[in-house]
Formats: structure tokens, sequence, C-alpha cells
């Protein structure tokens, strides 16, 4: 557990505020002298050596080896994050930038790709976004388009406005004309149904005697059987953008832990873990260092916060950067977007 804020005198608690901000511009270790001037306190460096060396023992700042300056550890990012933090409100312009890019009348799947874009680009961090599991997509249109070499472009209309084009690959030819008539059927008898449900409810004709079926169903089967088996979320689960960001805060003492970090992206079992810790949580949840419970990102802030539609959290959307991140400016950016994201896709 962090340590609580009460435990230090209001001098102790602002230049252990100070040093947080200081360490978080420019990542070097603060010294006495730099910290006297930035505080702005008529108080001599001796002193502040003495307030550091209390918030040493605390366990809130340590001092590296190479430099007679501090830094503040995890605890103390924590407590600065929970007791010391003021919250900067989301500028006007970036408000309404977020608006625009979260356009209601996109499809999921684009809205998805702007959240985890913008909350990169806007934080210069790396933008994770968990990718919601269809608890349902019903049926509204199908088509089938012939194509060469035993294929079909299937184009399906699903919920209210989602229209998905797939390639699928059959074992025989199908005219234009059978293909329309297998799209008739379907449309008749299945508009506005779950097309899981009505994969299930072909497949399982599948084991009625083929000489009763008519040409139609025959081909509906078929052709229908591949073109609603969905396979697009089963190989991802998350979306993260803006990797790259995060070279710009790597020097070359910590290369091989950036390389690690990046590489983590690609550790679907742990990083979906951390995912579902947060889903569990409502509002914005920030994990420092070592709380991530992550091998590879021990020196590094995950801050999330989930996206709702009609009250059910269907995934969270968050940032993954450096501990010295701009928390501030951060945390609105990524509150914002998830509730706007929610927003969008009520609609």
């Amino acid at each position: 557990m962090p340590a609580n804020s009460g435990l230090l005198n209001e001098r102790a608690a602002f230049l252990l505020k100070k040093l947080v901000n200081s360490y978080i511009s420019d990542g070097q270790p603060v010294g006495s002298n730099q910290l006297a001037k930035d505080a702005g306190l008529n108080i001599s460096p001796a002193t502040i050596r003495n307030v550091m060396s209390s918030l040493e023992k605390k366990g809130l700042v340590k001092a590296p080896h190479t430099s007679a300056g501090r830094i503040p550890t995890e605890e103390g990012f924590r407590m600065f994050v929970d007791s010391l933090l003021e919250v900067q409100p989301l500028q006007k312009k970036l408000l309404t930038k977020l608006k625009l890019e979260l356009d209601p009348d996109q499809d999921t799947e684009s809205l998805l790709n702007h959240a985890s874009q913008m909350v990169s680009e806007l934080t210069h961090m790396a933008g994770v976004i968990s990718i919601p599991k269809p608890s349902q997509s019903v049926l509204r249109h199908i088509e089938f388009l012939t194509l060469p070499d035993k294929r079909v472009l299937a184009i399906l209309v699903t919920n209210e406005k989602e229209v998905q084009n797939r390639v699928i690959h059959l074992d025989k030819e199908y005219s234009a004309e059978q293909l329309q008539s297998a799209a008739n059927f379907l449309n008749q008898h299945f508009s506005g149904k779950d097309i899981y449900q009505i994969r299930k409810d072909l497949l399982s004709e599948l084991g009625n005697a083929r000489q009763n079926m008519d040409d139609i169903m025959q081909t509906a089967i078929d052709v229908a059987g591949k073109a609603l088996l969905d396979e697009k979320n089963d190989n991802q689960p998350y979306l993260v953008q803006g990797e790259g960001n995060l070279v710009r805060y790597g020097d070359a003492k910590d290369t091989d832990q950036l390389q690690q970090m990046l590489e983590m992206f690609n550790h679907k079992r742990d990083m979906l873990g951390l995912l579902d810790r947060c889903i569990q949580a409502e509002g914005v949840k920030i994990f420092i260092g070592h709380e991530v419970g992550i091998e590879g990102l021990g020196d590094c802030s995950v801050i999330t916060a989930p996206y709702s539609v009609k009250g059910e959290c269907l995934g969270v959307l968050g940032v993954i950067g450096p501990t010295r991140m701009n928390y501030d400016k951060v945390i609105p950016v990524v509150d914002v977007t998830a509730r706007l994201l929610g927003e969008a896709l009520n609609h």
C-alpha cells in the first residue's frame, strides 16, 4: 500500500510534488539546490536535504547511484497521483477534435481504431483498446457477388449500420442467379435474427436428406454457412497503436527495458489479463510500475477507462507509457475519449 499523504506535513508534500513534476519534465534526478530554486520557498538547501532524507526513509524518493539528486519511487508516484495531483480539464479544441473523430455515423471497427489512435496521438504514448466480444450481431441484409476461382463476395449489413465485406472460398461454382436466389431466401427468412444462430440453424439442416432440399436451400446453406462465420475478432482481442511513441522516452541505459516493453504487446495472455482487471473497475484506473503485474513493464504506467453501451461495459481504452508521464494531462484524455466512444457506440 502506498504511504498515506497524511504522514507528510505541508512542506514535505509540497516539495515531493515539485520533485515529481521536475522529474516528469526532464527525467533527471533533482538536487536540493535545484529544488530550493524551483520551490520558491524561503528555506535553505540544507533544510530541503533534511526533508528529502525523511521522504527517502518513507520510501517515496531514492538517490540513483550516479547522482546526488533524487527521483520518485513507485510509492512516490502513487502518493503523487492519489493525493497531490491536480488534473487539468481537457482543452476545448481537443474536445472538439475528439468529437469529430468519434462521429457516431462510423461503424464499430472505425470507432475503436479512431479512439485508440486519438489517445495515442494526444498523449504521445501507446494507445490500447480491448475489442468487445460480439454478444449479438443481427443480420439486416445480405448480398452475394460472384468472383473468379470459386470465390464469392458476401456483403453483410448487421445491426443498424455495420457493413462487412467477406471473400469466401467455395467447393463449386455458383451462378449469379443461384446466389441471388439464396440471398433472397436468407433475407426473407432470417433478417432480424442473430447471425450466429442463423449459421447454426442452417448447418443443422445438413442432417436432413439432401434430396429433400431444393437448389435454393442447398445454395443458402453452402454459401451462408461460410459467409456468416466470424473469424474477425478471434485473433485480435485488443488493438495497440503508437508503440513507436515510447522510443522517445528511452536512452542508452534502458534500451533493454524498452525492447522488453515493445515485445510485451505481443504477449496476448498477459495483456488481456491486465485489460480484464481494468474492466472490473469503475472509472479511470491507474497502474504504476509493478502494479501493472507484467514482467517488462516495471518502469511503466498504464491508465485505462471503461467504455460502455447502455450501461454494459464492453471494454477498456487506455495508454501505456513511462512512469514519468504527465498524469494531469493524460488522465482526462483517456477518461473523456472512453466516454465519447461509449456515446458514439450507443447511437
